[in-house]
């Protein structure tokens, strides 16, 4: 019976004090949200080697929302597949992954106004010829992160292999090592592995032109409306006071 009381009093204590938490978020008026992020695809979303905390322009872009509509923000890394069930299930509450937005997905949940706009690309070694699109890479195989658009659009090929990767990275070592015939990614991402990654640059090559139109939006769950808002007016903020440019030029330019 000592025991029992003991535990009773341990859950009585423990939820006293998620209580006094959520009151004084509640009384400061600031909502703290959890965000979502694959962080394996530079110079959007990556671990920093240094300090081992996520960075690159998603990350910046969210602080900026955050601080323009009065809200805090914890990043938490999670793996791309199986990222949009994570939202729907209530692990976090917002996904800043480089998530391309498509009515597909705008079915099952909700998209921010878009904050970017990178097509697929081609990218190949930088010894191959008379390659400019997907078209030419017939008898081979092609690599793209699993369950993105740059997959989808391989897929739509007849006679290429699509080699589906868990992580970007995995990819261009493969096509670097001359395992695959090219690579699809999203144009943003195309060039930092191709033109600034020390290992890549002068051994990949982008090819040819981005051949699809996507835009960037950030995800919540379906109906969440309330923080939906919250992000769309930082976002709208961000943009007028200059402060997005400045985002962009570290990062893109």
């Amino acid at each position: 019976m000592k025991r029992v009381i003991i535990v009773l009093a341990l859950l009585l204590a423990a939820s006293a004090a998620v209580f006094a938490g959520a009151k004084k978020e509640a009384a400061s008026g600031v909502r703290h949200v959890v965000v979502a992020t694959d962080s394996t695809f530079p110079p959007m979303e990556f671990v920093d080697e240094k300090t081992k905390e996520v960075d690159g322009f998603d990350m910046d872009l969210v602080k900026a929302i955050a601080e323009a509509s009065g809200f805090t923000v914890e990043f938490k890394s999670v793996a791309w597949d199986g990222i949009f069930a994570g939202i729907e299930g209530g692990k976090y509450d917002l996904i800043a992954s480089s998530v391309t937005i498509t009515d597909e997905r705008k079915a099952t949940m909700d998209f921010s106004d878009p904050y970017i706009n990178a097509g697929q690309i081609l990218v190949v070694q930088n010894a191959t010829t008379g390659v400019s699109t997907l078209a030419d890479l017939v008898g081979k195989a092609v690599g793209a992160q699993i369950s993105t658009t740059g997959a989808f659009e391989v897929e739509k090929v007849k006679g290429i292999t699509l080699k589906s990767y868990d992580s970007i990275a995995l990819a261009f070592e493969d096509l670097y090592n001359g395992r695959l015939g090219g690579v699809v990614v999203d144009t943003l991402t195309a060039m930092d592995y191709a033109l600034k990654n020390e290992k890549y640059k002068g051994s990949l090559k982008i090819v040819g032109q981005p051949f699809t139109d996507e835009n960037y939006g950030f995800v919540v769950k379906k109906g969440n409306k309330e923080l939906l808002d919250l992000i769309n007016a930082g976002l709208k903020k961000v943009k007028d006071s200059g402060k997005y440019a400045e985002i962009e030029a570290k990062w893109l330019r």
